[in-house]
């Protein structure tokens, strides 16, 4: 076990039966999290502009049935005010479900991180000797020299990049 720790020592990783490591700031500061954070902001962008021009077109919409109410007839307008509550509720469905997506698909990037991270992890935990390692944030006292979460960040973005798959091209 002697020349286990030796080495990993000399590879900046903490020689330690128990470490500890921030899975959070892992895989928020690994270039897959910055990635997927960069394409969710994006993608919540075009979502919240596609809402601002919804809301304007149903903002004129609005006013003009009611600009047009004192001419109609009551049955006639409310004809039209159900379809428009009915239209607004349509939108506003599938404007939460796009928002819903988002977060899904959030979560999902985040599992496939996990599933690639274990086996790198698994590695820098055999490579430290460790027989365990915790989440930091679960761990009321400890040194930060068992700390993996530097060392972890840095070979997942080394074996894992961005986690975007390259082209057959």
């Amino acid at each position: 076990m002697m020349p286990v720790v030796g080495a990993a020592q000399e590879l900046g990783i903490p020689s330690s039966a128990i470490l500890t490591i921030s899975s959070e700031r892992m895989y928020a500061d690994s270039a897959f999290g910055k990635r997927v954070a960069r394409e969710i902001e994006a993608q919540s962008d075009v979502l919240a502009s596609e809402n601002r021009r919804i809301e304007e077109r149903l903002t004129v919409e609005e006013q003009d049935l009611t600009r047009r109410r004192p001419a109609m007839e009551p049955e006639a307008f409310r004809t039209l005010a159900d379809a428009f509550d009915t239209k607004v509720q349509d939108i506003r469905r599938t404007q939460d479900a796009k928002a819903r997506a988002l977060v899904q698909r959030s979560e999902e990037e985040r599992v496939r991180f996990l599933q690639a991270a274990r086996p790198i992890l698994t590695e820098l935990m055999r490579e430290s000797g460790a027989g365990v390692v915790l989440e930091r944030s679960s761990v009321f006292l400890s040194a930060s020299a068992i700390d993996m979460t530097d060392i972890a960040i840095s070979r997942l973005d080394a074996t894992l990049g961005d986690g975007t798959v390259p082209s057959a091209d």
